[in-house]
């Protein structure tokens, strides 16, 4: 008899969705009250500058450039002393900086595009567009944690970004992650998408969550397809993971093992759900479907779950 400890791809599903490619070396473990000064007197410095909710890229030639160096910064009136320390890769550290000047403002050579329509459009390579998931989430967390939820005080900036202490009662507070269910119930031949009312016309896609306090992943997609669409499931198997700065989640994928068929949706939450056969699922996916009904784009979690059952044997 063999034995297999990791009987798995060598390289997981969570590898090919948006967002996940980040390559930088984060050196949590070094992290000192002074790293962003430090990090800003080297020379090789780059920065990743972000205003509500869109990152700044330079247009070189063909291509855009999601890194400024330090004097490219101050034009763009990048705030500094609230610019935090990602991490480092083989060309030096990398940080993120919110900025002040209005996008209606900046040169011709340089865009400010919202976060979603980059990955979208494929607008920067994966090491970036990870990068960008890490700084948008702390950006965002900075944003809206300014303030001290035990005793109100003005919080400061500590560890290169990734802490806020509160000067008047010493209370340390960290980077929240809001965990997300997304799930994708199956049986052979058949899976259960649904559409919200906010989705383009024609989209369909996996249902999805947030994770509530004491519950487990699995508990998680067990009540939200129950919730949304009236299907009890039996297994639950984890697929792969995303990081979603919007402003700072991570979607769990999973698949479910549906115990019953009959659909009773949540006309609350969803616009539409109904059980889709392989073949159709194929035909969203290619563009061809009859009734112009298609799916989230490639670098969604949710496009690799449904194309990993529609693919699968």
């Amino acid at each position: 008899m063999s034995f297999r400890l990791f009987d798995a791809p060598e390289r997981e599903p969570s590898q090919f969705v948006g967002f996940a490619g980040n390559r930088i070396d984060r050196q949590s473990e070094l992290r000192g009250e002074d790293s962003v000064e430090k990090a800003l007197a080297n020379p090789a410095a780059r920065l990743m500058l972000i205003r509500e909710g869109r990152l700044f890229l330079k247009r070189i030639e063909d291509r855009f450039d999601a890194h400024f160096a330090l004097d490219e910064c101050h034009p763009l009136e990048a705030r500094l002393d609230d610019a935090i320390l990602l991490g480092f890769d083989e060309s030096g550290p990398i940080l993120a900086a919110p900025c002040l000047l209005d996008p209606e403002s900046l040169p011709e050579t340089i865009k400010a595009i919202d976060h979603r329509s980059i990955y979208i459009q494929g607008l920067i390579d994966p090491a970036a567009l990870g990068a960008l998931a890490q700084g948008a989430a702390l950006l965002s967390w900075h944003a809206s944690h300014g303030y001290c939820g035990r005793c109100g005080h003005r919080t400061e900036m500590r560890a290169g970004g990734y802490r806020r202490h509160c000067p008047a009662c010493n209370i340390e507070h960290f980077p929240r992650t809001d965990p997300v269910a997304i799930m994708l119930s199956v049986t052979a031949d058949r899976c259960l998408l649904g559409r919200g009312k906010h989705f383009a016309p024609g989209m369909y896609s996996a249902l999805a969550g947030f994770i509530e306090p004491g519950e487990t992943i699995e508990a998680a997609v067990r009540r939200e397809t129950f919730e949304e669409a009236g299907i009890r499931l039996g297994r639950v198997v984890y697929h792969a993971s995303q990081p979603w700065p919007f402003p700072y989640s991570l979607m769990i994928g999973c698949f479910g093992e549906p115990l019953n068929e009959d659909i009773s949706a949540d006309t609350n939450e969803l616009e539409d759900c109904r059980w889709f056969s392989r073949g159709e699922v194929l035909a969203a996916m290619a563009g061809t479907h009859p009734g112009g009904i298609f799916i989230p784009p490639n670098g969604a979690i949710a496009h690799h779950l449904i194309g990993t059952w529609a693919e699968s044997e």
